[in-house]
Formats: structure tokens, C-alpha cells, sequence
């Protein structure tokens, strides 16, 4: 059926924003936003998805459980070396741009997908606004530091979640009026989805009982990759499973890992950590609700254990939230051998920060963030 001639024209005459996502973090953080222009309807708003992360636990679900409406273009890239990858979603992502020519094109968190995007609207002299732009953690070796550094480089517009993060663009010479402090896009959709949460009680499907059980979680590759590393964090969780039940969620890559070095079948006999796959968005949160605490070398997981209070323990030699830890309840672990089981210690004997609420993570950052576009 054709289009009338004055609906066309009315679609045509509104500024076009394509959002380009790949990872798992990045399609939790597009849903709140699509949302927003949704509402507002006064923008088109394009979802690209580059196919990074094209597991259906990993991507196929998360359209569903958030309400996302589908891609208008999946890229369908698909997993490889981190150059591959990049050079692959360019190659495609310029075709799309160029036969859409957006007005402006929103970048998500520290991705090879977030990298690809920035590059390729820079090649094209077109604009980009970098969502969580200004996270810092100060280690080049982790591919996501230099993803969201090169991003902050080629931005425009810098949408920032917290104070920190505006004083590192403002210290690497980024101009005061391209920043804006606009809150959290992640604590949006856990704002949002709550009501859904709640209900589920997702550790009774693990027999677990409600705050008597750990979640874990990674897959950094200086956690995964080495045996020796990899082996010291599972004979730690082993142990720390002991005294209280962890639920291991097995990233992709974790699993292939643990293949790899012979470890999985040490932990399918384990009594002390059960392993599960990959969970939706919604019975995830559900499980870190209802846990002591979580094990993650995660870099966004901290937002919302913040947000819900609950214990956060990250496996990382640095963090670039550091409200999380100033304000919230995440903690930075050393990678020193017994560290991890040294803090789930002070976790089980009560002595963790409670953490305090975080500025502007109100779950209206969305709405701040098309305003700011759509006046741009």
C-alpha cells in the first residue's frame, strides 16, 4: 500500500538518529532511548544492529524481554578478531549510512560496535553523540579503554553519566558545552522493567533461597584467557562455595575457555558452583535481587547492583565508573591470588557499604538525552 503523500513529507521534514548497537550492554541501553523518541515522536529513530554479539541468549532475546523494537538493519558482522570485526561492520555500517544520511548517530558504551560507528560517521562527515562517554580506566590494554576513547575523540555531543567522567573529558581538552551530564540510561531501563522483576523470584528456578546465594559472572579475557588465572578464580569460587551457594552464569566465551583448559568438567561435578547460561535481561536482574552479592569483571553490572543495593565485587585491575565505588556498593578487587575469597570474607561478615544515591540516576536520563538531540 503506498504512503500518502503528507505523511511521507511530515516523516521526511523530522531530524533522522540512527542508534548503532552490537553488544549486550548496548541493546539494554537502546531501549530507554527508543522509548523516548517514541514518545516524543518527533524524530525518526533507526536502530542498526551489527550483529557483534548474534547469540540468541546474547542478542535475539534482548529485542524481545526489553520491548525494543526490531533492527531496520542487522549487519549480521558476527564474532571475530577485534580488527576483523571492526573492519566488517564499517564496511557495512557505510553502506547504511550513506543510503539514509541520518542527522545524527548515537554511539553506546565502549564496544568494537561503538568503535566501528564512530569511525565510520567520522569518514562520512557525519555527527555522532557518544552515550556514557568520558568512563575512563586508565588500563590501554583492555579493548573497551581504547573503543571510548577514540569514540570521545570523534564525538560532537558527550552524554555523561556521572561527575567523574566530565572531568575527564574536560582534562583531555573536550570543550564544556559538547558535555552533559544526563544520568544513566542503564538505571532507566531497570527503573522501567522493576514491576516485571519483581515477581519473578528467579533464584527458587536455581533452589536457591533469597539472600544465601552469590552471582557470578565473566569473561574479560585477562580473567579467561590464561589457565593459571582462570584456574585461581575457579578454585577460589569453589572454595568460597563452601560456605555460601554460587550461581556461575557462563558468558560464551568463558565457556569456550573453560573447555579449552580442561576446567568445566571440575565444575559440572561441583556441588559448590552451579553453572547456568546466559539469562534474559529481566530474570538476571532477577537473580542478582535476590543475591548476598555479585562476582563480576563486568563494567556496567555495578550500575544496577548500585541502584538495587546489592554487594558488588569486580574482578578488575581498574574501574572506569568510579561513582560506583564512591557512591555505590561495587568494590574493586585486587587480582592478587586469595583477594576474591579475602573479600566475599568481609561480604559474609557484614562489613560492606550500604551505598547512597547516585546524581541524576533517576531513570529520566532518556528523556534528557532526545531533548538535548532534538534541540541540536
Amino acid at each position: 500500500m503506498s504512503v500518502p503523500r503528507k505523511e511521507a513529507t511530515t516523516l521526511a521534514d523530522k531530524p533522522h538518529v540512527v542508534s548503532v548497537v552490537g553488544a549486550r550492554p548496548s541493546f539494554v541501553k537502546v531501549a530507554p532511548i527508543a522509548r523516548a523518541f517514541k514518545e516524543r515522536n518527533r524524530a525518526r529513530h533507526t536502530i542498526v544492529h551489527t550483529g557483534q554479539h548474534y547469540d540468541p541468549d546474547m542478542s535475539a532475546s534482548f529485542f524481545e524481554v526489553l520491548e525494543i523494537p526490531k533492527p531496520d538493519f542487522d549487519l549480521g558482522v558476527g564474532s571475530g578478531s577485534h580488527g576483523a570485526m571492526t573492519g566488517a561492520m564499517m564496511k557495512e555500517l557505510e553502506q547504511v549510512l550513506v543510503s539514509i544520511q541520518p542527522d545524527w548517530i548515537i554511539t553506546y558504551g565502549a564496544s568494537n560496535s561503538t568503535l566501528a560507528a564512530a569511525l565510520t560517521a567520522a569518514k562520512l562527515n557525519m555527527k555522532t553523540a557518544h552515550l556514557e562517554s568520558g568512563l575512563r580506566s586508565g588500563n590501554m590494554s583492555m579493548p573497551e579503554e581504547v573503543n571510548r576513547k577514540v569514540a570521545d575523540v570523534l564525538s560532537a555531543v558527550h552524554f555523561v553519566t556521572e561527575q567523574g567522567a566530565v572531568d575527564n573529558l574536560l582534562h583531555e581538552g573536550v570543550a564544556r558545552e559538547k558535555i552533559h551530564l544526563v544520568g544513566n540510561v542503564m538505571i532507566d531501563a531497570l527503573v522501567a522493567f522493576l514491576p516485571k522483576i519483581e515477581p519473578l523470584q528467579a533464584w527458587n528456578d536455581f533452589g536457591m533461597e533469597k539472600g544465601n546465594y552469590l552471582v557470578a559472572t565473566m569473561h574479560q579475557p585477562y580473567n579467561v584467557d590464561e589457565k593459571k588465572r582462570l584456574k585461581q578464580l575457579i578454585e577460589e569460587l569453589l572454595n568460597i562455595g563452601k560456605t555460601l551457594p554460587v550461581l556461575f552464569s557462563l558468558h560464551p566465551r568463558t565457556s569456550m575457555r573453560l573447555q579449552d583448559h580442561g576446567l568445566m568438567e571440575t565444575l559440572v561435578a561441583s556441588r559448590e558452583v552451579r553453572i547456568t547460561a546466559p539469562q534474559d535481561y529481566l530474570h538476571f536482574l532477577s537473580l542478582i535481587s535476590g543475591a548476598r552479592g555479585l562476582i563480576t569483571d563486568s563494567g556496567g553490572i555495578a550500575d544496577e547492583t548500585s541502584y538495587l543495593g546489592v554487594p558488588c565485587l569486580t574482578l578488575r585491575p581498574s574501574v572506569e565508573r568510579p561513582v560506583t565505588v564512591e557512591l555505590g556498593t561495587n568494590e574493586h578487587i585486587a587480582t592478587d591470588k586469595g583477594a576474591l575469597t579475602k573479600a566475599v570474607a568481609q561480604l559474609l561478615d557484614g562489613r560492606w557499604k550500604k551505598g547512597s544515591e547516585i546524581p541524576y540516576w533517576d531513570g529520566k536520563a532518556a528523556e534528557r538525552i532526545v531533548q538535548i538531540l532534538l534541540a541540536n
